[in-house]
């Protein structure tokens, strides 16, 4: 499986002709990492994780593509694509389901606290074929499988790095790449990313520094 990363909290992956993309939000390069797209995953409401314009028109204009989100998002998204209300399917946490060849199961629920007066919305993970973990704005663990690959948020409102590494240590992943890291300089993502690489290779876990565009085979 191909693993393309665009920035902050969009992936891409390839697998035998079919592409699915988690986030692409208003941070990422949403026209590239849609682009021929069969499926597409929705971790939560945030600007930074679906650019509600973008997506729409995605649906709109390619009649194949289907989109799996939070009930509030999917609800959207079927007032701005009409058209393609079939293809939009509500997601919650403990669900498993199938799109474009893909198998998917889903965790969390809801978004980490970023602050008491900040309404807490919604939030899924997604495991891919039993590989690919994308928590979105949550340090959810899922339970009953080993997770092989695991997209890590590196940095947020709602994050501090001793919790990015406890997340790496306790998912116990063989491999890791970075996500929602728009916000950060070098200086910051070459901190983070000392403590997760140092921290993590005790438990097992390879993390490796992903740049917008760059790919992996996972």
């Amino acid at each position: 499986m191909k693993l393309t990363k665009f920035t902050h909290a969009c992936v891409r992956l390839e697998q035998d002709g079919r592409v699915l993309v988690f986030d692409p939000g208003t941070f990422s390069e949403t026209d590239r990492a849609l682009a021929g797209a069969h499926a597409v995953l929705i971790t939560h409401e945030h600007a930074d994780h679906v650019d509600v314009d973008a997506v729409a028109a995605a649906l709109q204009s390619n009649t194949a593509l289907e989109l799996f989100a939070p009930e509030a998002v999917a609800e959207t998204l079927r007032g701005k694509a009409p058209d393609a209300g079939s293809r939009i399917h509500a997601a919650a946490a403990g669900e498993e389901f199938e799109t474009s060849g893909f198998a998917v199961r889903t965790f969390g629920g809801q978004h980490a606290l970023i602050h008491p007066q900040i309404p807490v919305v919604a939030n899924v993970g997604y495991l891919v074929d039993g590989n690919v973990y994308h928590p979105g704005d949550s340090f959810a663990i899922p339970d009953g499988v080993d997770v092989k690959t695991l997209l890590v948020p590196i940095h947020a409102p709602w994050n501090k790095v001793g919790e990015v590494v406890d997340f790496v240590i306790g998912v116990r992943a063989p491999r890791a790449f970075p996500i929602h890291d728009a916000l950060l300089n070098e200086l910051g993502r070459g901190l983070v990313e000392g403590h997760v690489t140092r921290i993590g290779a005790k438990y097992g876990t390879e993390y490796r520094h992903l740049s917008s565009g760059d790919t992996a085979e996972v």
